[in-house]
């Protein structure tokens, strides 16, 4: 590891840990904001997207690094941290769910306010794993996967026939044939 990139990556965490505070001190203005509302459900919903937008900084702020992000979709995630979290947040917002009473009047909504960070943050969790450093030493997992046998038959192999088949399309090819061209009220004169 190289100085420049140990320089790189501080910063990269003093201004990830500098925007979560920043928006610590914002959000105290947006919450007093929410609070004026007279409308309980325009407060509610005000007060989810404010936990929802700091927990997602919060992703953000964890997940700086070096390289390139990695993608991915983490059902386990999804199941366990989203929808719970967004169960929770309906719950606190729409009256007619079950549980209503219990999350909104929890502390003044302090649930249903963790679960909306928990959601800011799970969202993006399920789609984005972080970064992954990837040196100049390491092979590409990619020609790993190519190098690989696969098996007589199966999907893999139907797929990759089919990857085969588009890559190179057959180049007609044409002999040197002289052939006759006889137009009606005209004379073919052969050339040698």
């Amino acid at each position: 590891m190289n100085k420049k990139t140990t320089s790189h990556e501080k910063v990269n965490l003093f201004f990830s840990a500098f925007l979560i505070i920043a928006y610590i001190i914002c959000g105290y203005f947006f919450v007093s904001f929410a609070n004026t509302q007279t409308d309980e459900l325009i407060k509610s919903l005000l007060m989810v997207v404010i936990f929802a937008v700091f927990g997602l900084l919060v992703f953000y702020a964890t997940r700086v690094g070096e390289g390139k992000t990695v993608k991915r979709f983490s059902l386990v995630t999804l199941i366990v941290l989203d929808i719970p979290a967004l169960l929770v947040i309906l719950s606190y917002v729409i009256a007619g769910f079950p549980m209503h009473e219990a999350v909104a009047d929890a502390g003044n909504g302090a649930v249903a306010l963790m679960a909306a960070i928990a959601l800011g943050y799970g969202v993006p969790y399920t789609f984005i794993s972080g970064f992954e450093t990837v040196s100049e030493n390491d092979e590409n997992p990619l020609d790993k996967e190519e190098d690989k046998e696969v098996l007589e038959g199966g999907l893999e192999a139907d797929i990759n026939e089919a990857d085969e088949e588009k890559q190179e399309p057959a180049q007609p090819t044409y002999e040197n044939y002289v052939d006759e061209i006889v137009v009606e009220g005209t004379a073919v004169v052969e050339e040698e």
